[in-house]
């Protein structure tokens, strides 16, 4: 079934490039029936690639999917292209009063700050307490896992001292939905200066930690109904975001190694192998799946408020 997008987005032609199904909005309006109303805040300044890195994850269901992409008004990346965010982005002022079946909030190159200190951090927390009374399902990408934990629960982040960057392995604590048909390892790109520690999450009766490393923090954890998901790292990046941010980072003249685990035999010269994206896909998928379809009402203004206990 179809990822239903904007006509002109220019994501859609790259998506049917690759032989994946999408549908304009024009046309899924006359269809009778009801897609999954997912919505995208995408923080992150480079606001093209990280859209289609997402509605990739999402094309790998069954499900129609209808996608909303939301932008911050507070501050406007100077990254991103205007005429862009204006005809495909949608304000959280235009959709504040909609409900939605589930709601991605990117990551953001962000984590090093003070979460008082972000240009749009009190707008985000205006999002997030919407999230919890009119999204049946959230998904919560890196430094937006770290600053939805801190928001909802109190927990503070940590800093690594220096960047956690490669792919790296984990392996699930118990069963989960998340994680079903997952192999015992599987691997998760990350590049990011802060972690969350589980111990922190230990004391909520609410939240479970899934997986987590000691020199990276907590890789997944959720609330026990998966009302509220929070995973680092980035099984949306395609294959050459790590290098391309390598090369970023050096070429500012930051103190940055190779991304670990990452090229052959850790050998640039010998090129990147892509370790993270079947797992990715089907971490998507299972989430649309077991969190999302099976669980929300049909009727969408019934999705119920999540409590935060």
């Amino acid at each position: 079934m179809p990822l239903i997008v904007h006509q002109d987005l220019p994501a859609k032609a790259a998506l049917e490039a690759e032989n994946i199904f999408t549908m304009s909005d024009t046309r899924a309006q006359s269809q009778d029936i009801r897609p999954l109303k997912v919505a995208i805040l995408n923080l992150m300044p480079t606001k093209e690639v990280t859209e289609l890195q997402f509605l990739r994850m999402l094309s790998n269901t069954p499900l129609q999917v209808n996608i909303d992409l939301i932008r911050t008004e507070s501050y406007e990346s100077k990254n991103a292209d205007r005429g862009h965010l204006r005809k495909f982005y949608k304000t959280f002022t235009e959709i504040k009063n909609n409900k939605y079946d589930a709601m991605i909030v990117t990551g953001a190159p962000v984590e090093r700050m003070k979460y008082e200190e972000v240009l749009y951090w009190k707008e985000l927390k205006e999002i997030l307490d919407y999230v919890r009374k009119n999204v049946f399902s959230a998904l919560f990408v890196c430094w937006a896992a770290q600053a939805a934990l801190y928001h909802y629960y109190g927990i503070e982040k940590h800093d690594a001292g220096k960047k956690i960057f490669g792919v790296y392995e984990f392996k699930t604590i118990g069963k989960n939905v998340l994680t079903k048909g997952f192999d015992d390892i599987y691997y998760v790109p990350q590049s990011r200066y802060t972690y969350n520690k589980g111990e922190d999450l230990a004391g909520i009766e609410d939240l479970i930690v899934w997986a987590e490393r000691p020199e990276t923090g907590v890789q997944l954890a959720t609330t026990r109904d998966y009302r509220l998901i929070f995973a680092s790292g980035h099984g949306e990046y395609d294959s050459d975001t790590l290098y391309n941010e390598y090369i970023r980072d050096k070429a500012k003249g930051e103190e940055i190694t190779l991304p670990s685990n990452y090229f052959v035999n850790d050998d640039e010269d010998q090129g990147i192998v892509v370790k993270w994206r079947s797992h990715a896909n089907l971490f998507f998928a299972n989430w649309l799946n077991y969190c999302v379809y099976q669980e929300t009402p049909y009727d969408i203004t019934q999705i119920p408020g999540k409590e935060i206990l």
